[in-house]
């Protein structure tokens, strides 16, 4: 028999912090109960569809130094480097072709001007190559005010900035302690992306050294309190040539930390019902099925990787990154077949706006 308390939870409109904590904690037919009822909100506010993402990791070099990424400023083992704007439109003409109908341009934080305005050619191209017909993503890091407005008149449509973690505290456990690593910055960042009029989204990571079951629920607090469109968040996985390394032994189990990201997102959907939830690759790089494991839990996003082979091996965030073989075909058959297991559909030549950001942009 589920427990009481936990049918009682389910049945609720408004979770507190108490339920959150309480559903975080839960396992076994309590664990599967509040799965059973993140299936039930996807299937009744956003469906079966999936919707692809085509990821495209155009540059590696980062001013940042964050204590758990592999592509740290700190980190002298990789190279760097940058595709050319032959190698994006390329990517970008492999997911026109395949109807993915949007795309992800990722990187590591810069902010010169040089970088700015070549971000803001490619939008251009890529706009007037594919007549408007695939929507992008951004997900370049802060940046001020006006580099936001010019990339979304050049075209972006959403932006990811990943707050990380919502607790300032814990952030400062994560970062260097000067201006480039700032939590209220990023905080304004986000603020600024929602002023501008982008699908805003945000993610953290699940099971870093320091954080705390509470620290998880305050987390699914910010992004309900912030009124998010999409969130892509998943287990942290140590990188070795990073300082937090150096906690490896005190971490939860991969396997753990596995399972609170597949709650995470599953009372997400439940907080946030018609939101856009990705299922990320980090959930794969644990478990062979992780990420058709949050398909079905609530997830509705997945993001094939289009970035040349050529490149993959020095794009580490964490270690043991899977799919860092496969060129773009490769993946893409390997992602329906995943996707078709889970029981979903890929929404194919359908843009995947966040429900969410269209009921927000008539409010605000």
């Amino acid at each position: 028999m589920i427990s009481t308390r936990v049918e009682k939870i389910l049945k609720n409109p408004i979770l507190t912090k108490e339920d959150i904590v309480y559903l975080l904690n839960t396992r076994d037919k309590e664990r599967l109960a509040l799965f059973g009822k993140a299936r039930e909100m996807k299937k009744d506010y956003v469906g079966n569809k999936v919707y692809f993402r085509g990821l495209i990791e155009y540059a590696n070099d980062c001013k940042k130094n964050c204590y758990y990424c592999g592509i740290r400023a700190g980190n002298n083992r990789y190279v760097r480097y940058r595709m050319t704007d032959s190698e994006v439109l390329e990517a970008v003409m492999f997911a026109q072709k395949n109807d993915y109908a949007s795309i992800v341009i990722q990187s590591g934080e810069q902010t010169n001007q040089a970088f700015v305005s070549k971000v803001e050619s490619l939008l251009k191209r890529i706009k007037k190559q594919t007549e408007g017909n695939i929507h992008v993503t951004l997900s370049l890091g802060e940046q001020s005010e006006e580099t936001y407005l010019r990339w979304f008149e050049a075209g972006a449509h959403r932006y990811l900035l990943r707050i990380e973690v919502s607790n300032p505290e814990l952030y400062k456990k994560l970062h260097p302690n000067n201006k480039t690593h700032n939590h209220s910055r990023r905080l304004e960042s986000l603020n600024t992306l929602r002023k501008l009029h982008y699908q805003v989204g945000t993610g953290v990571m699940i099971g870093l050294p320091f954080q705390t079951i509470s620290d998880l629920a305050d987390d699914l607090i910010f992004f309900r309190d912030f009124d998010v469109d999409m969130v892509g968040m998943g287990p942290f996985i140590e990188h070795v040539d990073t300082p937090l390394y150096q906690y490896k032994n005190d971490l939860l189990p991969l396997t753990e930390r596995f399972d609170l990201s597949l709650k995470m997102v599953a009372i997400l959907r439940i907080l946030m019902k018609n939101i856009n939830i990705a299922a990320t690759t980090a959930m794969q790089a644990i478990d062979p099925q992780g990420r058709e494991k949050a398909l079905m839990v609530g997830a509705n996003v997945i993001m094939p990787n289009l970035t040349p082979v050529k490149y993959r091996q020095d794009y580490l965030l964490y270690e043991n990154k899977p799919c860092v073989d496969e060129d773009a075909e490769e993946c893409k058959s390997c992602l329906e077949t995943r996707i078709h297991m889970a029981g979903d559909t890929i929404a194919y030549g359908e843009w995947g706006d966040s429900q969410h950001f269209q009921e927000r942009i008539k409010k605000d």
